[in-house]
Order: C-alpha cells, then structure tokens, then sequence
C-alpha cells in the first residue's frame, strides 16, 4: 500500500468519463481502496461523467472516498468532449480543487495519483501528465502510436508523449475551462493554451474488464484531432513545405531548360514530361497553399465552442451516488 503524502489537499476532484464501462469503475473503485493509502483516497470526491451509456450503474458501489457524483449527458459526445464538460461542470463551482483526469478502465493506476500530487507540490501551478514509460498494447498498436507521435512532431513542432491520465491544479482549473481546444482533445488543448506543464513518466496499466471501445477510426479520429487543435502551426508548416516543394520543382525545370539550350548534350524525350510534372507540381502546391490560408482565417474568425460558458446544454442531470454524509442512495 502507497503511503500518504507528506502535505495532501483536502479535497481532491477525481474526473472519469464514462461509456457502458461501469463493471470497470467498480473494480477501479475497489482498486483504490486496495492500493491507495487511506489518508489519500478519503479526500478523493469523485465525478463519473457518464457519456449517454446505453447501460447504468448494476449495483451500489461501496464508499471511497468523500462523495461519488454522476454526471448524466444528453448524449453521446465522445471521450474528450466528456472530459471537457466535466472540468467545466466543476470549473462552475464555488470552489474549486485540484482534479484528477484518469480512465476508468484501469489504464490510470490509482497509486499514481500520489505522485501526480507530489509533482504538483513541487512545481506548484503547472498541469502534471503522466508520460506513459512503458505500455501493454501489442506491437501494432505501439508500431502505429510511435508513427502518430513523428507526424505530430512534424506537423506540430511539439512532443506528445502523454495522454488524458493528469493534474490540474486548482487556481488553473477555471482557466483551463475557457480553453475551447480541450472540446476536442485536452492534451492537445493544453499545449494550445500555453498554460504551464510538466510530465511524469509513469507506467500504463491494464484494463480491469471488457474491451476497449477504440478501435482503429476512433483512434485515428484521435490522433487527427490532436493535430487539428494546433491547426495554425500545422497549416504553416505544411505550406512551408508547399513552398519547398514548388522551388524544387523551379530548380527541376530550370535545369531541364538550361540543358535543352544552352549546352550540347541531348536531352532524352521524356524532359518535356518531367517539365509538365514540374509544373502540375507547382500549381498543386500553390491551390493547397490557399487552401490553407482561407482555412486558417476561417479558423480564427469563427465562434469555437467555449466549454465553461456552453457545457450546461449537455447535462442532463447529476446523481449523487454517495456523500460521507449521507447513506447511498441510486437515482
């Protein structure tokens, strides 16, 4: 069993969205009791943002920590956007805490959160993500997650080694809220937002019953969701290489033409074709060039969905499952 941190806060608001997975939170639930020092997971408030699962809570969870919430949504919205409307669902409350986003499949182990905490003790007022050191997927999975991590990096100039798995720290919660690209991936918000953080490397655990809902759309979704939330980096990165790619293609027909007639060497037939696939190369690159520029303006002019001002038009209602005060009751 962890022991206790040396200074822990007395509450601590513990996120996890939720998708007909409830058989998992509750063996997570015993998990951190199991594992998690008393003196820690008694501070733990836990908030269940349930994504409109076709199932419900099978039996009443035995009590962990101070309170355990549902936060029913009208729909189906997708793990991210879950995450979004949870924090923002707490960003809106009189006070605010540090929060714990984490999986409730098990994937997250519970006796990581001490040291998410210690962390944030240290570098106090920055976002702590664990940085998965090791992972149980299989070699496929791990093949194309180190493929997504080099297109992100290239596309981006940022690294990305973390996932949902994180620490928010209280006095940036609100902030946090207002960041509209965390409705479609929150780490990748949080580099957008330039809101400080860190990571930790910690280990992946592995999920404590069913399967996973991803399979490979919704991954991809998620990789290009990631990249779509940087997408004024991303855009001028790739008209850069638009533009490198339309100056090799000057430097091909130039070379081309200065071969043809200015020197006595005979030029094979086939130049005049190489010369047209120069060109077609170059009206590409300029037709995508100002593809790209009409979207970034599009991007920066429109109204984005902004979670702390819009989140209540997804919630449909919140069931306290248990509170340290009251008995346990099932709405």
């Amino acid at each position: 069993m962890s022991s206790a941190l040396p200074v822990a806060p007395l509450r601590i608001n513990i996120v996890i969205p939720l998708f007909n997975d409830w058989e998992a939170l509750l063996l997570l639930l015993q998990k951190i009791r199991q594992t998690v020092a008393p003196a820690l997971y008694e501070r733990f408030a836990f908030l269940i943002v349930d994504d409109c699962s076709a199932t419900d809570l099978p039996q009443q969870p035995d009590q962990v920590g101070q309170s355990l919430s549902i936060l029913r949504l009208y729909r189906n919205v997708g793990h991210q956007k879950a995450i979004a409307l949870g924090l923002a669902y707490l960003a809106d409350q009189p006070e605010q805490y540090p929060t714990v986003v984490m999986d409730g499949d098990g994937d997250d182990l519970p006796t990581d959160i001490a040291r998410l905490l210690e962390t944030s003790a240290q570098q106090p007022g920055k976002i702590v993500f664990a940085h998965r050191s090791k992972r149980h997927e299989g070699l496929l999975f791990r093949l194309f997650y180190e493929i997504y991590k080099n297109i992100f990096r290239l596309l981006t100039g940022k690294v990305i080694t973390f996932g949902n798995f994180s620490l928010i720290p209280p006095q940036l919660l609100k902030k946090l809220a207002h960041v509209s690209e965390i409705w479609n991936n929150y780490p990748g918000g949080v580099i957008r937002s330039r809101l400080p953080y860190t990571a930790i490397p910690i280990e992946r655990g592995s999920r404590l019953a069913g399967q996973s809902k991803m399979n490979f759309v919704s991954l991809v979704l998620h990789g290009l969701s990631a990249v779509s939330v940087l997408m004024d980096t991303t855009a001028v990165r790739i008209a850069l290489f638009c533009v490198l790619t339309a100056g090799a293609s000057f430097v091909g027909i130039a070379v081309v033409s200065y071969l043809r007639f200015f020197t006595q060497l005979v030029v094979p037939s086939w130049a005049s074709y190489l010369v047209f696939s120069f060109f077609i190369v170059i009206l590409q690159a300029f037709l995508i060039s100002l593809l790209l520029i009409f979207i970034v303006l599009s991007y920066r002019t429109q109204q984005h969905f902004l979670p702390a001002k819009q989140y209540q038009d997804f919630i449909e209602r919140v069931d306290a499952i248990y509170t340290v005060d009251t008995p346990a009751t099932v709405h």
